[in-house]
């Protein structure tokens, strides 16, 4: 009987059943920040691709942006063509990725989420991205995650 968290279990499905290339990592604590994330796997904080979901008048959207970014709303809203996007509560986080915050993945959602790619990440060889758990990463690049996920390349600053 596997001990793994369920929500890892179900990642790490979706991972493999989607092709995705990258190690699976659990970490001895929670990194639910970019910060923690890159101090635990002993990388830059702009090689952590943070899982962003945005409310959209009530339509997730997910935004995939490097660590060290900080996410214009305003201006990505006009971008991809939306309302105004608001930080989704951990209610809505919860019932749109099956996650909770700090841990939500690129994949592995419920359903299908409208994705957007910050460009910025194409920087890193390699990026860390939550693997639907606080303590759980897994490394990818950008253009797999693009793979993976069916993303929009967009910039969010």
């Amino acid at each position: 009987m596997s001990t793994e968290h369920p929500s890892i279990a179900r990642f790490r499905e979706e991972h493999q059943r989607r092709g995705g290339t990258g190690e699976i990592v659990i970490l001895p604590d929670s990194v639910h920040t970019a910060a923690l994330a890159a101090a635990a796997l002993g990388c830059e904080v702009g090689a952590i691709a943070n899982s962003l979901l945005f409310d959209a008048d009530g339509s997730p959207v997910l935004v995939l942006t490097s660590g060290a970014h900080r996410v214009d709303t305003g201006l990505l809203a006009e971008r991809i063509g939306t309302g105004p996007l608001r930080r989704a509560t951990p209610d809505f986080v919860r019932e749109h990725t099956g996650q909770a915050i700090g841990g939500v993945s690129p994949i592995g959602h419920p359903t299908p989420l409208t994705t957007y790619v910050d460009p910025w990440l194409q920087r890193h060889d390699v990026l860390w991205a939550a693997a639907g758990h606080p303590a759980a990463v897994f490394s990818t690049t950008h253009d797999e995650l693009l793979a993976l996920t069916g993303a929009t390349p967009v910039e969010v600053e």
